[in-house]
């Protein structure tokens, strides 16, 4: 019984060791992803046009008979498509 109560002991010693040696390294900061955001004039205005949509309670997803939007995050996403659209 000595022999394995010793060779346990033996062994977490050295779990031990290992884990003393291991230095934790910080964790990194995950990079968020920006959306690109049109510079030009009309893109602007195009955001801006959208954007007053929203505020006035009038933007629709999708089509005309389309859910209105209510989130300002999902608006934001809207301007900067249809500011998009108008490059292609």
């Amino acid at each position: 019984m000595k022999k394995h109560n010793e060779k346990l002991e033996e062994k977490r010693e050295k779990k031990e060791e290992k884990r003393e040696k291991k230095v934790k390294k910080p964790k990194k900061a995950m990079k968020t992803k920006r959306a690109k955001v049109p510079k030009g004039p009309k893109a602007k205005a195009k955001i801006k046009k959208v954007m007053d949509e929203w505020k006035s309670g009038t933007l629709t997803s999708g089509s005309k008979s389309g859910p209105k939007v209510t989130n300002r995050k999902q608006a934001i996403a809207i301007a900067l498509a249809e500011s998009r659209k108008g490059k292609k």
